[in-house]
């Protein structure tokens, strides 16, 4: 923590407990735990409703602090009070409309934008201006998402903190650092926990991804929450495009000397705060990654990834499953016989797999759609919507346990070319478009794109 940021906190701080006293908020009345939904809404009418600077900071750390006392039944009824209680507010939204109609106007128009505003919004920045609380309005926003899953009703809540947090946290605020050995040992240990893609082992192996010559970490940082990482990526400074992960994450290699280097491997990026999930941070860290490696290595002049497909087992065993499948082949099922005994298929069998689930791959980033008719892949979606293409298959380029599981053990390389970068995000959102390399669609079997579109067609 800098000296302006923890003067700041201290400031903040101090006047909280001057707007405590105004209050005559002791600390022997301060809320806890067994303060319920109810009271804690009464206090957020509370909040919104004040006008003094000191006591609203006070108002706002105590709530916080009642919050994080809440049980997981009563953190939901206090979701459930910001949908009902802390919408817009309607008489003055009615107000705004009638007068908008009577006369537009920019006066008018800014009334009827500001009513329109749903109260809980306020109430959040109000919150915010308590000490150190961005970072307990991430850690509320995770719990909100925990109670999604069972409480779609309570999607209009998270939009407003995804609203809140997409300024709070937009590019000019973050700042991109290095991570290295010398990173505080605090920082090093989220990295360890933090990673999503590739396990840690321990230290040695954290030591071997920072510390060695071609290896870099990058993450973003924000002010207001001082030494947690938000996003980073692990890149591997190498001569080729790799096709599989263990190599890159060998104990026993012998590092490369950079300036020999021709291509930048992005090959793990993590998210580290799940109430930050829908906040867009990867394009922008990856675009200022590549200008920073190539700053410090010229020599650089391929840019690819080496990403997981954490969605290809589930999407193949579906298609087995069904026996009207246009994608399999009767071929093809009795190839994939061999990833029915567990574990990983030994060389022979991995030999005879390798087309098929190459083809298979191709179809499923090329052809397969969601409901909206987007790749149904998470990953793909990510790099292909920040530019990439899609420029190879490697089948078995992970045969860790968590990457049969998950993809079959399949890889893929997507490569990012700047000049293209904006024509390839275009294409992907304005015309559905997947840009792939030659390669990729040459894997694209014919008649089994032809079955599938009939069937589609059929559907229709």
């Amino acid at each position: 923590m800098d000296g302006s940021t923890s003067f700041f906190s201290d400031l903040l701080g101090s006047i909280a407990e001057r707007g405590r006293a105004l209050l005559d908020i002791g600390r022997e009345r301060r809320p806890t735990g067994a303060v319920k939904a109810a009271g804690l809404t009464e206090l957020c009418e509370r909040l919104l409703s004040g006008r003094g600077e000191a006591s609203g900071v006070a108002l706002a750390q105590d709530i916080l602090v009642a919050y994080r006392g809440l049980k997981t039944g009563e953190r939901v009824a206090f979701f459930e009070a910001l949908a009902q209680a802390f919408g817009p507010d309607r008489p003055r939204l009615d107000r705004a409309i009638a007068a908008y109609g009577a006369g537009a106007s920019a006066r008018t128009l800014a009334e009827l934008h500001a009513a329109s505003e749903p109260r809980r919004q306020e109430l959040v920045r109000r919150l915010n201006l308590a000490p150190g609380a961005t970072a307990l309005l991430v850690k509320m926003r995770a719990d909100l998402l925990d109670a999604l899953a069972r409480r779609p009703d309570l999607a209009e809540v998270d939009g407003d903190f995804v609203h809140l947090f997409a300024s709070w946290f937009n590019r000019g605020f973050l700042v991109l650092r290095r991570i290295d050995w010398s990173t505080p040992a605090n920082v090093l240990e989220k990295i360890i926990r933090y990673e999503a893609v590739h396990e840690i082992r321990d230290w040695n192996d954290l030591r071997a991804r920072v510390d060695s010559p071609d290896r870099r970490c990058y993450a973003f940082f924000h002010p207001a929450l001082v030494d947690e990482p938000l996003i980073f990526v692990e890149v591997a400074l190498t001569r080729e495009a790799p096709d599989a992960i263990a190599p890159i994450l060998a104990e026993k290699r012998t590092p490369l000397d950079p300036t020999s280097a021709k291509t930048a491997v992005f090959y793990s990026i993590s998210n580290c705060q799940r109430g930050l999930g829908g906040v867009t941070f990867g394009n922008f860290l990856i675009k200022q990654v590549v200008e920073e490696i190539s700053r410090e290595f010229p020599n650089l002049t391929n840019f690819v990834t080496l990403s997981p497909v954490p969605g290809f087992r589930s999407w193949l065993e579906g298609e087995r499953r069904n026996p009207a499948s246009a994608v399999l082949t009767g071929e093809d099922r009795a190839a994939l016989e061999a990833l029915d005994a567990g574990g990983t298929p030994d060389e022979a069998a991995r030999t005879a797999l390798r087309p098929v689930v190459a083809a298979l791959a191709a179809h499923y980033f090329l052809i397969a759609r969601t409901s909206k008719g987007k790749p149904i892949d998470p990953v793909a979606r990510f790099h292909l919507g920040n530019g990439a293409r899609l420029e190879r298959i490697n089948p078995f380029g992970d045969l860790s346990t968590r990457g049969m599981k998950q993809g079959a053990g399949l890889m893929v390389n997507y490569r990012y070319v700047l000049a293209d970068i904006e024509k390839n995000h275009e294409a992907f959102f304005d015309k559905a478009e997947i840009v792939a390399s030659p390669a990729v669609r040459k894997l694209l079997r014919a008649e089994t794109q032809q079955r599938a579109l009939a069937v589609r067609e059929a559907v229709v």
